[in-house]
């Protein structure tokens, strides 16, 4: 099962980052504004075309956006904890290694 509230959630965060406005987006892609509104919230799932316009309106790939229902998206999350990582002081690196480390080994119990 698919949660397009997730998605749609990706797709604003994107949206956000690249500094676009839902009008924007809507612009980009040729739907209405309302359509990106209820495809952010997850109360409409995009069809195909538009899935695509709107990845290629983001510059980003479907795997950013769809990598929770996909089976082999780890690079994804790897970029994103790289993404987080970049510009921390030593001290911060540290304490997010640490941090990493015993989660790891907290879940590797677990299994």
């Amino acid at each position: 099962m698919h949660d397009y509230k997730l998605i749609g959630k990706r797709i604003r965060e994107r949206r956000i980052k690249a500094g676009l406005s839902q009008e924007k987006l809507a612009e980009k892609c040729d739907v209405g504004t309302t359509h990106i509104s209820h495809i952010e919230t997850g109360n409409c799932v995009p069809s195909l075309k538009i899935f695509v316009s709107i990845i290629n309106a983001l510059s980003c790939s479907a795997d950013e956006i769809l990598c929770d229902e996909m089976e082999n998206a780890e690079h994804i999350y790897i970029d994103e904890i790289s993404d987080l990582l970049n510009g921390c002081t030593s001290k911060e690196l540290m304490i997010m290694t640490d941090t990493l480390v015993a989660l790891k080994a907290s879940l590797q119990k677990k299994q």
